[in-house]
């Protein structure tokens, strides 16, 4: 079995690596290629790699290369992690929306739209030689914004399956407070990519009791501090919304928060460059601790098992993935991508039914998927109208000013990165 994974040179990849070398039963990987343009990066990435490998016993070759025709060529499955512009584009998509009273954040809102118009333009480029190459691998996506990414990687024709660390943190973090084994905690789970709530928790499956209520009285106020809401919110709520969902409940508490501190970017560049030196490190031969706070804690095993679902060897038969909406949410297109629980296998992901929503959720659901679908106009196509259209109908920025400036000051940070700007 060939994987390649595109972004291979990304700080993060030791973990990544370190998921492969302890679930090798699940995914026996025989040859690992990481893909990145990035030659210096790679080379110490690739070096800790091999001796992550080495250590644990893992009998598979890690090859490192900036051919992207050459790295994919023959794999089966192909994971896309990769970051147009790196830190420094979003240090930029978390600042400039705040001149204008807007959240800025890498995924959401203004930032998350420049950041889809850097990524799919690159993205499609990448699939395609994925498909001249191979047309039978997989593509995995992992490249934030996944929602859009994946939908735009869908509807030019790729097998593409998206994924988000979001749901495998949820179970990993309520099986600890219930005290049972990971597996046993099924999540409804149910929205698009980084709009998602938590409408279930059961035990043993789909068919399962749902305790999420009890979870929510003996646990309420763990469950909201990781989520870095007040308990009210989750109380009203009765479910557990995803911690981009404060986004939307507490837009301008957000807003003088990132104020009054350095970007998260900011943050993660600084840590890169550690580890990064770290990595130089010929006796390290394991990830560092100082990589739990990277961020994308579990996003090995979500990987692992995802790719062994799809490629036919094993995994878990129920798993949340980011893929079509075919009817599951009846008040959506049937092209819009959704992030919900599936049944995964050899063939793709076929999502579980989903009840009826509530009009809280299926409203800002509905409204959002708008958005995204004209984000994706822009990014295939261009255009300073098409970036306006899509800010306008975001419901965090909504207004005509205030889509104006951010269309000018979205082009001005990223002019370099759009080929009709």
């Amino acid at each position: 079995m060939k994987l390649a994974v595109v972004g291979g040179g990304s700080t993060y990849t030791p973990e990544l690596i370190d998921g492969f070398a302890r679930l090798r039963d699940t995914l026996p990987i025989e040859e690992l290629v990481l893909v990145d343009p990035a030659a210096d990066r790679l080379e110490l990435v690739g070096g800790l790699a091999r001796r992550i490998f080495a250590k644990q016993g893992h009998p598979g070759r890690i090859v490192t290369t900036s051919d992207v025709d050459a790295g994919v060529a023959d794999a089966d499955a192909v994971l896309l992690q990769l970051r147009v512009g790196g830190q420094a584009a979003r240090n930029q998509d978390e600042t400039w929306p705040l001149e204008c009273g807007c959240v800025g954040q890498e995924t959401t809102g203004a930032g998350g739209l420049a950041k889809a118009l850097r990524t799919v333009p690159v993205v499609l480029d990448i699939a395609e030689r994925v498909r001249r190459t191979n047309p039978n691998a997989w593509i995995i996506d992992f490249t934030n914004p996944v929602g859009i990414v994946t939908r735009a990687l869908l509807q030019a024709g790729h097998k593409a399956v998206g994924l988000c660390n979001v749901a495998i943190g949820f179970q990993r973090k309520f099986a600890k407070l219930l005290d049972v084994a990971p597996s046993e905690v099924h999540l409804d789970h149910v929205g698009l990519n980084h709009l998602t709530w938590e409408t279930g928790v059961r035990l043993g499956g789909p068919q399962g009791d749902d305790i999420l209520p009890k979870l929510l009285v003996e646990h309420g106020d763990a469950v909201a501090a990781d989520l870095r809401m007040p308990r009210a919110i989750v109380d009203r709520l009765g479910v557990v919304p995803s911690y981009y969902l404060r986004y939307y409940y507490q837009h301008d508490a957000v807003v003088e928060e990132l104020r009054t501190k350095p970007s998260r970017a900011a943050e993660v560049a600084e840590m890169e460059k550690q580890l990064l030196e770290m990595y130089g490190d010929p006796t390290l031969d394991e990830k560092p601790e100082l990589l739990a706070k990277r961020g994308g804690a579990f996003y090995s095993e979500a990987a692992v098992d995802l790719a062994a679902s799809l490629l036919g060897n094993g995994g878990s038969p129920y798993q949340v993935v980011n893929t079509v909406n075919n009817g599951t949410l009846p008040f959506l297109p049937d092209d819009a991508v959704v992030e919900v629980q599936a049944a995964v296998d050899g063939s793709g992901a076929k999502p579980l039914s989903v009840p009826k929503l509530d009009p809280l959720y299926a409203g800002l659901i509905a409204n959002v998927t708008g958005y995204e679908d004209l984000a994706l106009q822009a990014a295939v196509h261009g255009g300073r109208e098409r970036v306006f259209k899509a800010l306008l109908a975001h419901p965090l920025i909504g207004q005509y000013a205030y889509a104006e400036q951010l269309t000018d000051s979205l082009i001005a940070h990223n002019r370099e990165h759009l080929a009709w700007a």
